[in-house]
């Protein structure tokens, strides 16, 4: 009896030092209005978590400060908290190199363009590329493709390479033309990709992989630059409230070099990357399996694919004609039976696969491959696999996204930067499955958000305030663009944290706040559930939150 009380005593001493030492470790947060994103438990108004960055408790204030009673505590008098905001599909490295190079997004015309690139040229050595990004012909007056000549009176010497807002086409000049792997003349095409032309003679427009000829003779990147290029790509995403990442296309060594900043501490957010297509990546990753560095703040599990190109330079793959330009049907930049290779290969690898897929040809090609490939695993397996854009699709074949328990992962401020001129290019009857976002969600589809940034700016407001009005900035145009594929409040911002999180195996890590999950959230000035829609653009984080420690804090 004696021996008992003694255990019981002991245990009890234990007990009290245990949550002493927890009180001590534990920060609280109160005065919040707080959005966990949990179903179970949807609203609290304070926050506690440990000093390894894991949420202990979720609820009242009086609770947890009860609980916690010699927690540090932080006062946000009266602020919302969010779970940190995901984007299921953006390019970090391709943003830091935008960040760096000419920004050529929202020029109205060609000498706009032109005025810019020259600003920008005055700050690079003599000799040097001349790189930029963001050019839209249809924000110009004809809304014709651009040629070299356009650019060769400004620039006779300096080679010039210019990424379109889409990153499926490019701009050269004359010069840069002479440098390509082979000749861009005659009357052939490249594999995958299309060269303007103009009596034989090549304009300075490359469409898809016919950008490659060009690209791949600018000197690449040294690790150094690349290091410098995802430090600014970061500083600008967790500044916009962004905890995480889905990176389709990370090349191996892109991977040793996040990695190594990995390894130093240097990633402020986490990282979902996807290995770039069948190259040195996707054999690393079958020889070693999926990779996940002890940090937390960066993994490659997933294969990225194409299947084809944009719908704004016209090279999304179609199932009849574009609306505005008989005879095209797009452009398949992966030839089918290869890419079936591919696929098998990644799935027998056990890797998750992700395919950039635009017109409705594309799309119906990407479910017919993974049907084929997956067979009863379509069903059985907790594979998914992943659409990237499912931006047009035949509307008998949204349900099929379901059957073969895909993800399809969009971008709202695709549809709002598309919408002035997406129904030229497909007509009255074929928009109604372009970005049809309630028509996947009643389907009972996944579906994860993001920007695809460099394409689209970074900040999540602005993909929140596309989703739920369907409109532009201005409140264009009234009611929204298709009214009824608008998300509510709630459907938005799950897209943007639990339903992201669920599209990278994360789901009980991140996208919620609740007992045991990683600290990662924001604290907002305004409440992006109550405010007026016009109101969430303009949202910006007083402070972005990773793993329990403040990542970026407003001035």
């Amino acid at each position: 009896m004696r021996r008992t009380l003694r255990h019981a005593l002991l245990a009890l001493v234990a007990g009290a030092a245990l949550q002493a030492s927890l009180a001590q470790a534990a920060t609280l947060l109160v005065g919040a209005r707080v959005h966990t994103m949990d179903p179970a438990k949807p609203d609290a108004d304070a926050l506690a978590w440990d000093d390894a960055g894991r949420i202990l408790a979720v609820g009242t204030a009086p609770a947890l400060v009860s609980r916690y009673p010699d927690a540090r505590r932080i006062d946000v008098h009266g602020a919302t908290v969010i779970p940190g905001l995901i984007d299921a599909h953006g390019h970090t490295l391709g943003l830091g190199m935008a960040l760096l190079d000419a920004d050529l997004v929202g020029a109205s015309s060609e000498d706009e363009a032109i005025a810019r690139l020259r600003k920008h040229a005055a700050t690079l050595p003599p000799g040097a590329w001349l790189r930029g990004r963001g050019w839209d012909q249809n924000r110009w007056p004809g809304k014709r493709f651009p040629t070299a000549a356009d650019l060769d009176a400004a620039f006779p010497d300096r080679p010039v390479y210019l990424e379109r807002i889409d990153g499926h086409a490019a701009w050269v000049n004359s010069a840069a033309m002479k440098r390509a792997l082979k000749p861009l003349d005659g009357d052939w095409q490249p594999d995958g990709g299309r060269i303007e032309r103009l009596d034989g003679k090549a304009t300075g427009v490359l469409v898809d992989r016919a950008v490659e000829l060009v690209e791949k003779a600018i000197p690449p990147l040294d690790a150094a630059q690349k290091r410098h290029a995802y430090q600014v790509a970061f500083a600008t995403l967790v500044s916009v409230g962004l905890t995480g990442v889905h990176d389709p296309g990370i090349s191996l060594d892109d991977l040793h070099v996040l990695q190594g900043m990995a390894d130093h501490g240097e990633l402020p957010l986490r990282l979902y990357t996807m290995a770039d297509g069948d190259h040195a990546a996707l054999a690393w990753l079958c020889e070693h399996g999926a990779y996940a560095h002890p940090s937390g703040r960066l993994q490659m599990r997933a294969l990225k694919l194409y299947m084809d190109g944009a719908l704004g330079s016209r090279g999304a793959a179609l199932l009849a004609d574009y609306s505005d330009d008989p005879g095209n049907l797009g452009i398949l930049v992966t030839e089918p039976e290869r890419y079936r290779e591919i696929v098998a290969r990644a799935h027998r690898c056990g890797l998750q696969v992700a395919t950039h897929a635009i017109g409705d040809r594309g799309n119906r090609l990407v479910l017919d491959t993974y049907a084929e490939v997956l067979g009863k695993d379509a069903a059985t397996t907790d594979h998914r696999w992943r659409v990237e854009h499912a931006q047009v699709v035949a509307l008998e074949d949204i349900p099929r996204f379901a059957a073969l328990h895909l993800i399809a992962s969009m971008q709202p401020t695709h549809a709002t930067s598309d919408m002035p001129w997406a129904e030229a290019r497909l007509g009255a009857e074929r928009i109604r499955g372009a970005y049809a976002w309630q028509r996947f969600i009643h389907a009972g589809v996944h579906m994860a958000l993001g920007s695809d940034f460099p394409v689209e700016y970074p900040n999540p407001m602005l993909g929140l305030y596309a989703a739920i009005t369907r409109q532009d900035l201005a409140g264009q145009p009234p009611g929204g663009w298709y009214p009824d594929q608008r998300l509510t409040r709630e459907q938005a911002l799950a897209g943007f944290t639990r339903d992201a999180a669920w599209a990278a195996f994360m789901e009980n890590e991140v996208g919620m706040l609740k007992a045991g999950m990683r600290a990662d959230f924001l604290i907002l000035p305004a409440d992006p559930m109550t405010i007026a829609p016009r109101a969430i653009a303009g949202l910006k984080p007083m402070s972005t939150w990773v793993d329990g420690k403040p990542v970026y804090r407003a001035r």
